[in-house]
C-alpha cells in the first residue's frame, strides 16, 4: 500500500509521456531563462506545446484514462483504455476531437397521475 492509500493516480502511458516532454520543455525554458535566449525560449515553447498534443493524442487512442476512479484491474499504466474509441462523458479532449459517447436516453414524459375516483365515503 502506497502513502497515498488505494486510490487510482492515473499513471498512464499518455500521463507519463506528456509529462517527460513537458519537463524537458520546461528545463529548456528555464535554461532560455537564465541564457536570455530567444531562440532556445521558442524551443521551450514548442516542447511544451508538444507535450500537450502528444499526451492528447495518446488520450484518444486509448493509452490514457476517463475522468474519474477506474476498477483496480485496470490501474497499471500499461492498460489500454477501450471506451477511448467513443469518448468520455465529461471529457474535454474527446469533446474537442468531435467524440461525443451516446447519451443516455431521454426520460419519457411522466404521465399525470389520475385522480382517484370518488368513493361513496368521498362525496
Amino acid at each position: 500500500m502506497s502513502a497515498h492509500g488505494d486510490v487510482d493516480l492515473g499513471h498512464t502511458v499518455a500521463g507519463w509521456t506528456g509529462t517527460a516532454i513537458g519537463l524537458a520543455g520546461l528545463c529548456v525554458t528555464g535554461l532560455a531563462v537564465v541564457a536570455v535566449s530567444l531562440p532556445l525560449a521558442l524551443i521551450g515553447a514548442g516542447a511544451l506545446t508538444g507535450a500537450v498534443l502528444v499526451t492528447w493524442a495518446l488520450h484518444l487512442a486509448g493509452w490514457g484514462k476517463p475522468s474519474g476512479p477506474r476498477p483496480p484491474e485496470e490501474w497499471p499504466w500499461r492498460v489500454r483504455d477501450r471506451g477511448a474509441r467513443h469518448g468520455h462523458r465529461d471529457c474535454l479532449g474527446c469533446r474537442l476531437a468531435g467524440r461525443r459517447p451516446a447519451e443516455d436516453p431521454v426520460p419519457a414524459r411522466a404521465a399525470r397521475p389520475r385522480p382517484a375516483p370518488a368513493t361513496a365515503a368521498t362525496r
